[in-house]
């Protein structure tokens, strides 16, 4: 299938459809999922949650006022190491302490967020 075949099945399809063209490396595909007016919020955190998604996606993600009222999709977001470091940054103030204590311990996350994570942490008790 062609890339516009793709993206025009990745905004009409079911969750079958949408699970397999997100792993689509294309970013053009993995946007027309995120379209999808059928999508659904566990759908959205995994999203956030994956690795080999494109950076693209995950700041769409990172400007949606409707995806960023789930605390398991902002918690996914600053966890991911693709995501654009302005956005991880600016989740940060909204996660918990429990949260903020293991993105500090973390290696996966740039050293910026986990020093960022750290210092909330000491404002916060």
């Amino acid at each position: 299938m062609s890339t516009a075949e793709k993206a025009r099945y990745a905004m009409k399809g079911d969750k079958e459809v949408r699970t397999l063209l997100i792993r689509e490396g294309d970013r053009t595909v993995q946007l027309a999922v995120l379209s999808n007016p059928r999508i659904t919020d566990n759908e959205i955190a995994a999203i956030s949650n994956s690795r080999n998604i494109h950076e693209e996606v995950l700041r769409k993600i990172g400007t949606s006022r409707d995806c960023l009222k789930l605390y398991p999709v902002r918690v996914a977001l600053v966890q991911n190491p693709k995501t654009p470091v302005t956005i991880a940054l600016r989740l940060l103030p909204t996660l918990m302490l429990k949260d903020l204590r293991a993105l500090a311990k973390s290696k996966s996350v740039p050293n910026a967020i986990a020093q960022a994570a750290l210092r909330l942490i000491t404002k916060k008790e």
